[in-house]
């Protein structure tokens, strides 16, 4: 109880503190935004594929949004020496971590409603498949803020974490499959599009929305809920081996 009174107050104080300020909140709008008129004016074809690219559009909502949010978190309190201190909380490092992460989970969930609330006001959606979308926002959340979590533990400044996280997601913007087939790619650079997590996040979103999956959607959620539980444990190796071991 105890354990998760600690995971309750430092899920508020990141909220608070980070997550909620009016800079945070206005991107988790404009961004989204940006890429969907970005997309409008290259096809030319107006709101007509708004349904098209949606699932695209709200992967990269989360990616983005998830793993900026840990850079800005962590590494600032690495730097201010907040995050030893919390190392030293009695409650397992585990809990910790999640509470330290929940915070970008849940905001990077909201960012992908807000270009479906967007797409619903041009298209209809009410042949998506909304459990699978839903279930493919979770994970998507929760893969990227692990992955930023590995990146902020990594480094010791927000510009370093910002450029390491670059390096990460632009490539996932072409080799996801998030606007268009992974077939559709050169042979050579297909195998490291089914080495990302997106790709799989993607898929889902694809099935759920075009109803365009390209893959099983048990093998979506499995490996993707891998990709997680990897993520996780390779942070928390990082850690340990850092400030505790």
């Amino acid at each position: 109880m105890k354990a998760w009174i600690a995971f309750w107050a430092i899920l508020k104080k990141d909220m608070r503190t980070y997550y909620l300020k009016p800079p945070n909140l206005s991107w988790g709008i404009i961004f989204p935004l940006a890429w969907t008129l970005m997309f409008f004016i290259k096809s030319g074809s107006g709101f007509g594929e708004t349904r098209a690219i949606l699932p695209g559009v709200m992967a990269l909502s989360i990616l983005f949004g998830t793993t900026s949010m840990l850079a800005v978190t962590v590494t600032f309190e690495k730097k201010g020496r907040s995050f030893e201190r919390l190392l030293l909380a009695p409650m397992p490092l585990e809990t910790l971590m999640l509470a330290k992460t929940a915070g970008a989970i849940l905001m990077g969930a909201i960012n992908a409603v807000v270009p479906v609330v967007m797409a619903a006001f041009f298209v209809h959606l009410g042949s998506v498949a909304w459990w699978q979308a839903a279930s493919a926002v979770v994970l998507i959340a929760i893969s990227s803020t692990f992955m930023g979590l590995f990146i902020a533990v990594s480094v010791s400044e927000v510009f370093e974490a910002q450029t390491f996280s670059n390096f990460f997601r632009f490539p996932m913007v072409f080799l996801c499959g998030l606007f268009f087939p992974v077939s559709t790619l050169p042979f050579f650079l297909r195998p490291f599009s089914y080495a990302l997590p997106l790709t799989y996040g993607a898929d889902l979103l694809h099935g759920a929305v075009n109803h365009t999956a390209r893959m099983p959607v048990a093998l979506d959620l499995a490996v993707l809920a891998g990709f997680c539980v990897v993520l996780f444990l390779i942070s928390l190796r990082n850690i340990q081996r850092k400030w505790i071991a």
